[in-house]
């Protein structure tokens, strides 16, 4: 049976404020503030320790597998910002407010730009010393190193018989019509060039770049599965990618078209003519304002335990941090290559003049241009 509807205790019928219910609605209010304020009291600590914020340039699929074990390692909630383009620009605008706790990276340029940018602190700490290599995080402490991943050559099997290259060599005229890359924008090809100017200078590296753009067989666009895809389709012999995407590709079940473009290119790891392969970097950073910096601290150390290392090799297709962590087998199937031994410090501080010649040379506009 439902309940009846409660009687009113007064007479008051005249229209005016009725002060019994005035008093009643006026305790009810302090009563519910005070147990707000105690809730908020009580809970504030237990919610800091339990949840830590990411802004991320990492697609939340890619790094998801890791974050759902640290949660069930720590008991610590992870929540998500994805923008693959905005993010440094983001936190520079909230300021003091902003909720982000840890930066995850997919480039030395972006997080050099969050150090230049001011949104980053530094961390002090044993674990990620002793887990991340001296060359692979910053002096300071400012940004760490989780993965690399070479920036290599995809050849048709069928049509591309050499099994060595070097970068320069994307410039010989004998590649002419015969090359497909994505924009020279994008922050995998400004990391390529700034290593080239650090190689070589700019005025041979403008040269080069010029070269490049004449042997391309169609205008720079998609991303580096577009250019797996333009190989498969007879538009170019050769191509420019990182290796994880490769890999990700030749394990596609869901798109079996995608394993199919894969099976018609090999991975070649090319050189430059006075070093080894270029690598770039996925990395973190502790936000400068981290509201939850004990929490981002611990996620930070998780990322570069053998743990977390061993998911970013067997889930993600890439070269974890930390020496002596198996890789997957496809990518172990490659075999083995030297990373070139250029700072990623330098190649950082050079990217502004790689994006310039990318402009200068109207590389993006296409070969005929």
């Amino acid at each position: 049976m439902p309940l009846a509807p409660a009687r009113r205790l007064t007479g008051q019928t005249d229209g005016r404020p009725d002060p019994l219910e005035i008093v009643m609605k006026a305790s009810r209010f302090a009563v519910g503030a005070l147990m707000m304020a105690v809730a908020m009291a009580t809970s504030a600590p237990a919610s800091q320790a339990e949840e830590v914020n990411v802004y991320s340039y990492r697609q939340p699929f890619l790094i998801q597998p890791i974050l759902d074990a640290f949660t069930k390692e720590t008991g610590i909630k992870v929540n998500v910002l994805f923008d693959d383009k905005a993010l440094i620009e983001r936190m520079v605008q909230e300021g003091a407010s902003s909720p982000a706790d840890v930066l995850l990276t997919v480039d030395i340029g972006r997080v050099q730009a969050a150090v230049d940018s001011g949104v980053v602190q530094p961390v002090e700490s044993d674990v990620l010393k002793a887990n991340i290599p001296e060359a692979f995080r910053s002096p300071k402490g400012e940004w760490f190193a989780l993965t690399t991943r070479a920036r290599v050559v995809y050849a048709s099997k069928d049509r591309v018989k050499q099994d060595a290259f070097t970068y320069e060599e994307l410039a010989d005229p004998k590649w002419k019509g015969k090359i497909c890359i994505r924009s020279g924008q994008h922050v995998y090809n400004t990391a390529l060039i700034a290593a080239m100017i650090a190689h070589h200078g700019e005025e041979k590296t403008r040269t080069w770049l010029e070269g490049l753009k004449a042997n391309l067989a169609r205008k720079p666009a998609g991303g580096d599965r577009e250019q797996v895809k333009g190989i498969y389709a007879g538009e170019c012999d050769i191509a420019l990618g990182n290796t994880y995407y490769m890999a990700k590709m030749l394990t596609n079940e869901k798109q079996p078209e995608q394993k199919e473009w894969a099976e018609s290119s090999r991975i070649i790891f090319p050189t430059f003519e006075n070093g080894g392969t270029h690598v770039n970097i996925s990395a973190m950073a502790l936000a400068k304002n981290a509201p939850n910096r004990d929490a981002a601290i611990k996620l930070m150390e998780f990322l570069a335990s053998d743990k977390a290392q061993e998911l970013y090799a067997q889930a993600n297709d890439e070269y974890p941090i930390k020496p002596g962590i198996e890789l997957a087998p496809v990518v172990a199937s490659w075999g083995s290559f030297t990373p070139d031994a250029l700072s990623l410090d330098e190649i950082a501080q050079l990217r502004d003049e790689a994006s310039k010649l990318v402009d200068e040379v109207n590389f993006d506009a296409g070969p005929q241009s």
